[in-house]
Formats: C-alpha cells, sequence, structure tokens
C-alpha cells in the first residue's frame, strides 16, 4: 500500500473543503434567486389588479351612456321619420354637445340598416356620418341582442377605441337603430406609461391592442388560426395594421398565469415576470411584464451564509475529530483542561452579572433624574399649598383649609401616578395602559396645566385641533409628552419680541399629526440629531437635566409613534404621529 505524503492529503482535503463550501453557496444563491422571483411575481400580481381596476373603472364610466342617449325623443324620432337635413344637423350638433360633455372619444347614431346618419365628429373630415358600419360585429350584436361591444381601429378615422353601442326602440320595441360610443385610451397608456412595468391588453384571439410602451401593440401572442384571419377580414377589427408574432418560452411557472418567460420582444430578448389576468367582463386578458430585480446583496448573502454554514461543519467535525484523537492520547490534559474551561465559565458569568448590576445602576439613575425633573415645579406648588393651609389653620378657618386639601390631594395622586408611569417606561412593562382617548382632549388638559405661565408670557397661542381625535395611549403619559414639548417651546421663546405658539392635530392617512411650534429662533442644524439624546440639553446649567425630550420620545416610541424635530422659518416645530383607534371592541 502506497502511502500518500502528509503535503498531498493535506492540500487534497483543502480543495474538498473549498470546493463543498462553492458548491453549498451556489445551490443557496440560486435558491435566493428562485425565493425573490417568487416573491416579486406575487407583489406583481397585486399591481395588476389595480391596473385592472383603473381600466374597469374607465370602461363603466361609459357603459351606459349609449343606453340612455337610446331613450332620447329625439334621436327615436329620426329613426322613424325622414331624415331632413334640418334635423339632421341638430342632431349633429347636440351629440357634439353631449359628448364634449360625456369626455367620450365619439358618438354615433345608426339607422337600421348600419348607416350613421349623425355623429359628434361630424366636422371632421374622419367624420362617421354617412358611412355604414353594418359589418361591424358590435352593430350585428345589437340588432340581435340589444347592446354591443367590440374593440377596433377604427376604418373612416384610423384610430382605436372600444365601440359600446345600446339599441334603439320604436313604441312597438321594435329595432330602428343604434347608438354607439366610441372609447380611446391614449391618457390610460400614458398613465400607465409613467411606471417601470409594461402593460398590454390582449383580445380573446390572443392580439394585443392596448400597450403602454411603443412597438409591443398588435402583436399575437399565440398563432392565428384561419378562421381567425377570415373573421379579422371580414369585421376589419385591426384595419390595415400588421399582426406580428410575439415569440415566448415559459422558463418557469409560479401558477396558472404567472410565469417566467423569456420574450423576443421589440427591443430584442429579454427574460420577464409574466403575470396575466382576465376580465371576463369584456372577453379581454390584461397582462404586466416586469424584469425580475434579484438583488445582487440578497444572493450575496445568502451565498455567505450557506458557505458559512459548510465551513462551520466541516470545522465543527475537524474539530469534535481533534478532540477525539487528544482524548486518546492526553487523558491527564483533559481534566486540566476542563479546569480551565470552569475557571473562564466563572470569570465570564462574574463579569456578565456585573454588567447587568451596572445596567440597573443606569437604568435607576435615569430613572431618578427623570422623576426629579418631573416633580420639582409640583413640590414647589406643594409647598405653597402647605404653607396656606397653615395659615388657614391657625385662623381657624377649618372649612377653607379642607378646601385647600383637594388640589394639594389631586397634585399628589397626579405626583403618584407619574412616578408608577416611570416605572411601568423604565421596565418597559407589556402590560402598559392602551385605552381608546380622545388627542384633542390630552393637549386641552396640557394646555390648562400650563395656562398661567401662558398667560404672564402674553403667549399668542393658535389652535387647529381636530375633534374627536381617537388614538390608543395612556391619558397621563401623552399629557407628560405634551408638556414637555410645551415647556420647551415657552422656553426658546423667553427672550424673543413676538411670542406665538402654534399646535395642529390632523389626520394624515392611518395617523393623526400634532405638532407643536414656535417662534423661538429654531434649533441649531448641528444640535437636530442630539435633541432626542439622555442629558443633551442647551440649557444653561441648572435649568434643565436634558432628559425630557428623550422620555418623550421613548414614551410615544412605546405607543407605536414617532416623535420628530425640525425648523421653520422662525422657530422649531416638534412632530408627534400615533395611529388612528379604529372603533373596534378590544380583544382579551
Amino acid at each position: 500500500m502506497i502511502a500518500i505524503p502528509r503535503p498531498l492529503r493535506l492540500t487534497f482535503y483543502s480543495l474538498l473543503i473549498i470546493a463543498g463550501a462553492v458548491l453549498a453557496a451556489a445551490v443557496a444563491i440560486r435558491q435566493a434567486e428562485r425565493q425573490s422571483l417568487v416573491d416579486d411575481a406575487g407583489r406583481a400580481s397585486q399591481q395588476l389588479a389595480l391596473y385592472a381596476n383603473s381600466l374597469h373603472t374607465l370602461i363603466e364610466r361609459y357603459r351606459a351612456l349609449p343606453a340612455v342617449l337610446a331613450l332620447d325623443s329625439e334621436m327615436i324620432s329620426a329613426l322613424k321619420g325622414p331624415l331632413d337635413p334640418v334635423t339632421q344637423d341638430l342632431l349633429n350638433h347636440k351629440l357634439e354637445k353631449i359628448n364634449g360633455a360625456a369626455q367620450s372619444s365619439t358618438l354615433e347614431l345608426m339607422d337600421s340598416t348600419g348607416l350613421a346618419v349623425a355623429a359628434s365628429n361630424w366636422r371632421l373630415p374622419s367624420s362617421y356620418v354617412g358611412n355604414n358600419y353594418a359589418f361591424r360585429p358590435y352593430f350585428i350584436q345589437t340588432r340581435s341582442q340589444g347592446t354591443g361591444r367590440f374593440y377596433a381601429v377604427g376604418v373612416t378615422t384610423g384610430i382605436p377605441g372600444y365601440f359600446l353601442s345600446s339599441a334603439v326602440l320604436d313604441e312597438h320595441q321594435q329595432f330602428i337603430g343604434a347608438m354607439v360610443v366610441k372609447l380611446e385610451f391614449p391618457e390610460l397608456e400614458r398613465e400607465w406609461a409613467q411606471g417601470n412595468d409594461l402593460l398590454l391588453v390582449s383580445d380573446a384571439r390572443g392580439i394585443v391592442f392596448i400597450a403602454n410602451q411603443p412597438g409591443w401593440r398588435y402583436r399575437n401572442l399565440r398563432p392565428l388560426s384561419e378562421t381567425d384571419r377570415a373573421e379579422l377580414k371580414a369585421t376589419r377589427q385591426y384595419d390595415k395594421k400588421q399582426l406580428l408574432p410575439l415569440g415566448t418560452r415559459e422558463l418557469q411557472r409560479f401558477d396558472e398565469n404567472s410565469h417566467l418567460m423569456r420574450v423576443d420582444g421589440p427591443q430584442g430578448s429579454a427574460n420577464y415576470i409574466w403575470e396575466s389576468l382576465p376580465l371576463k367582463a369584456e372577453g379581454w386578458t390584461l397582462h404586466l411584464l416586469r424584469k425580475p430585480q434579484v438583488a445582487a446583496e440578497d444572493q450575496r448573502n445568502a451565498g455567505l451564509a450557506a458557505a458559512g454554514l459548510w465551513l462551520t461543519l466541516v470545522f465543527l467535525l475537524l474539530f469534535l475529530t481533534q478532540r477525539w484523537r487528544l482524548a486518546r492520547l492526553r487523558q491527564r490534559s483533559r481534566e486540566e483542561l476542563e479546569q480551565l474551561v470552569q475557571e473562564r465559565t466563572r470569570a465570564l458569568r462574574t463579569a456578565q452579572d456585573g454588567l447587568v448590576q451596572s445596567a440597573k445602576l443606569a437604568a435607576l439613575g435615569q430613572m431618578s433624574a427623570a422623576l426629579a425633573h418631573e416633580i420639582n415645579q409640583p413640590l414647589t406648588a406643594q409647598r405653597m399649598q402647605l404653607a396656606t393651609l397653615r395659615l388657614l389653620l391657625e385662623h381657624g378657618r377649618v372649612d377653607d383649609a379642607y378646601q385647600a386639601l383637594t388640589p394639594l390631594d389631586e397634585m399628589l395622586t397626579r405626583m403618584a401616578a407619574l412616578t408608577g408611569h416611570l416605572k411601568t417606561f423604565a421596565r418597559k412593562s407589556p402590560s402598559g395602559l392602551r385605552e381608546r382617548l380622545d388627542l384633542s382632549t390630552v393637549v386641552d388638559q396640557a394646555l390648562h396645566l400650563l395656562d398661567a405661565r401662558l398667560r404672564d408670557e402674553s403667549i399668542g397661542t393658535v389652535l387647529e385641533l381636530t375633534r374627536p381625535a381617537w388614538v390608543r395611549g395612556d391619558a397621563i403619559r401623552l399629557e407628560q409628552v405634551l408638556i414637555n414639548l410645551l415647556r420647551n417651546a415657552l422656553d426658546a421663546m423667553a427672550d424673543k419680541p413676538r411670542k406665538r405658539l402654534k399646535i395642529c392635530l390632523r389626520a394624515d392617512q392611518q395617523l393623526w399629526q400634532l405638532t407643536v411650534s414656535d417662534s423661538g429662533g429654531g434649533i441649531a442644524e448641528e444640535h437636530l440629531g442630539s435633541v432626542f439624546d439622555p442629558f443633551f440639553t442647551t440649557k444653561p446649567v441648572g435649568d434643565g437635566l436634558g432628559l425630557g425630550l428623550a422620555v418623550s420620545y421613548a414614551i410615544v416610541h412605546e405607543l407605536g409613534g414617532h416623535l420628530s424635530a425640525g425648523n421653520l422659518d422662525d422657530g422649531a416645530v416638534f412632530t408627534l404621529t400615533l395611529p388612528i383607534a379604529l372603533e373596534t371592541p378590544d380583544l382579551c
């Protein structure tokens, strides 16, 4: 048996490990690409439904128009008797006026033979008046069924459009003609062209007749039979338009109407996620083609993760093998190694306990500072209340003293609630209060607490509040946020000649947006990114701890909202957003 040199064995094993890592990365990248395509196809399907709704809405807007005009007595009278030039001129003007008001493309009135006797485009060289359209399917349908619809290129104008028609009946319910409205879709195509997706609409034969990009119209998605070609020639549906095949090849199937296709389009071959949605009311199919947007970063991350997992497993196996060998060769060293591991573990646990204790002390310090910041003014007020109470008792005014206890009791209750909320905030308790409340009432209460200062400092206050503004949260904590914002605004305007405070509350989609703006000169640009940091303040030493905005930011974030700061022309603006609370019962 030939012994393989050790360097060659190491090289072989190294190449085997590298090959396994490359293979794992390649498989993961391919799987990430497939999943990305599936996700992209799902998003494209949702977008396709929105496009279909816009097309359906446009058609439904005009579907009843020919039926309504078919009941017009002047139209019926004109078709019943000989049509003189004066009556025809009146009908032309009438259809022209109605067409302008309805913003449709064209209106025309046809007699029982299919001859257009009046039309809204009578002034144009391409007027329908005097042309016979009995060969059109929509006229044949109207004569036999009462209504008709047909998309075609106009044989007179050369402009494609969707024809909707309704029968005109006499007093004996006999067919005497048809009222027709033509819809064109240039605005819809321009609107669709604003996006990056390619949108196509095909008829029952698979012929594309609407496209939001040039070169894709009048392409047939499947081969046309001889019967199809004969009917197209007879109806002149796509009159004088050359129908070209669109080469497609399915690469991957997601579901019945969702595929990854290789398409030979006007700009060359490319892969598209192809989503289709049948429009049953019209007999059409709406298609959305989107180029796959596989994120290179996601593929790279998947490949790196797979390669890392493979290498981890390999090295784990090598590690276990090496340990097994060392266990046989160094039994005594094993105990020493285990003892060393135990010592290191104890050291890590000791360090971990120290870190936990440090975190607790830091949190306790933040709560204590915040508590001191919030109850400083109430304590001053309580001292004054107690002095007043002592004077009343010294003068024997017991009833007055009893009444003076009420605001003191309310203040103590509020301070107890505040400390309770600060404890809840510090623990980030999941059982925090989430009652349904009116945010505008919270604003009223905050202003009420600051009413004396507003009057003393002659603050001009502007309120624009939407009532009610239902949110879910804790009224006391939200009131704390509002008071912090209002105090900061008042402090900023303390030395300003113009003092204007504006509070606006309005709905923005699914959110309530509350803004507090002042005329205090604004926040320096270099400080905007730090205003919500704990202990950050621009006030003189002793005037603040820099915790008000930090605590407010955390409270709003915990309630599912957002608090941001910015500048206006003459001052700062703080914006608070909270989700709108729907009127649904709480679920236990």
